[in-house]
């Protein structure tokens, strides 16, 4: 009842929180859940992290927003950390993941404009992908259940099939200006792209006069023990859309690009009216001082290492639960082999929190400040669920 006046586009769990610290979430009964979903790989440094509260306390007794009709140093300090730790020149702050790839959708396609090519605006996307929500993301998502009802598909997106090479160059025409990937698919069922894939859509890029982006909007910000993932594989891109873990939970996004790709974005051909206000270059600039400490991503890998083989244990021990184990660093999934709904459920009743993917998976995307005692903590949550849904099944057929 309490949500009568809400849309109905969320299938929510009955679960209401009221304050979190760390990895843990309490809710307003006062029981604690271990966070391994971080507000879908968003809550990057934990919930309630001393230093990115003090920085927004600070910034709100100063000024909350500023348009960008006016300079605003925080956006030029936070977009030269960004720079110098990254391969590009140029930043552009947004409020959210699509807003940052409707943004790199845009930058790649006045950038064709720019160079005498307004024919080429097509943007090659792969089956399984999730780029967000608006009619400009969905269609290059190119999912059915996302366009469905919206009326015709945005046009200038081809979908080929995750991972087939071959399948890239046959779409290749003379209107094609980008090829967009997320290097792990992570709505899509935690896919990781390989090394060698996203090394051959650089070449083929370079060949034919494309760029290419990444959506780093889950992977980045440290999520796989890199500060973006593409830096695995030693593909750069001409153009990055981050989200999520870059502000720690506060609405941020940002699109990186290089100069070059940059370069057709004049003044008045794209804005933002919150984008990069005060509050949220604060809390952005707090969160790039917490994951590029020194040590901070080796403790990442270090911790993703623990949590993979407790992982890979519990698949051995329970492989009429537990299908497959994917992923990378800390954006790891573990494939159901009963429906992922019961198994996610079984986790929250641990008091556990995962978040579901396609391809009947279960996100697990703890906090990167998690420890490895704490990453154990979950390992044991989540036996005990496989114990559970296997008992339900003995039950069942009994």
């Amino acid at each position: 009842m309490a949500e009568a006046a809400l849309y109905d586009t969320y299938s929510r769990a009955p679960l209401r929180f009221e304050r979190g610290e760390g990895v843990w979430l309490i809710s307003e009964t006062g029981e604690r859940y271990l966070d391994f979903g971080a507000g879908v790989a968003v809550t990057s440094v934990g919930h309630s992290h001393p230093h990115v509260v003090g920085a927004l306390k600070e910034q709100a007794d100063k000024v909350w927003h500023l348009s960008n009709i006016y300079e605003i140093p925080g956006q030029e300090t936070l977009a030269k950390r960004l720079t110098d730790a990254t391969f590009a020149d140029k930043v552009f702050f947004t409020n959210s993941g699509a807003e940052a790839l409707e943004c790199a959708i845009k930058t790649a396609r006045r950038y064709q404009f720019s160079k005498g090519h307004p024919e080429r605006f097509h943007i090659i996307t792969f089956e399984g992908a999730f780029h967000g929500r608006t009619l400009a993301t969905i269609a290059a998502g190119g999912q059915e259940k996302y366009l469905e009802g919206f009326g015709p598909k945005a046009p200038g997106f081809d979908q080929v099939p995750f991972g087939d090479l071959d399948a890239v160059r046959s779409a290749i025409t003379n209107e094609t200006a980008a090829i967009l990937i997320e290097p792990i698919q992570g709505e899509g069922g935690v896919r990781p792209a390989t090394n060698e894939f996203l090394k051959a859509l650089r070449a083929i890029c370079d060949e034919h006069g494309l760029l290419l982006i990444f959506d780093e909007v889950q992977t980045g910000m440290g999520r796989t023990g890199k500060l973006f993932a593409h830096e695995w594989s030693g593909a750069t891109p001409d153009i990055m859309a981050v989200a999520k873990g870059i502000g720690g939970g506060f609405p941020l996004g940002a699109c990186l690009a290089t100069a070059e790709a940059a370069s057709g974005m004049k003044a008045g051909t794209h804005g933002s009216t919150y984008g990069g206000n005060p509050l949220a270059m604060a809390v952005g600039s707090a969160v790039l001082d917490v994951i590029l400490a020194e040590g901070f991503l080796q403790q990442v890998r270090d911790v993703s290492l623990v949590f993979r083989q407790g992982l890979a244990s519990l698949k051995d021990r329970y492989p009429d639960i537990i299908e497959d184990i994917k992923g990378e660093g800390l954006l790891l999934g573990v494939k159901a082999a009963v429906p992922s709904s019961e198994l996610l459920q079984a986790i929250r009743d641990a008091h556990l929190l995962g978040v579901p993917a396609g391809d009947n998976v279960i996100r697990l995307l703890p906090p990167l400040v998690v420890t490895a005692d704490e990453a154990r903590e979950g390992l044991a949550r989540l036996e005990r669920a496989a114990e559970s849904v296997r008992a339900a099944k003995v039950k069942k057929t009994a």
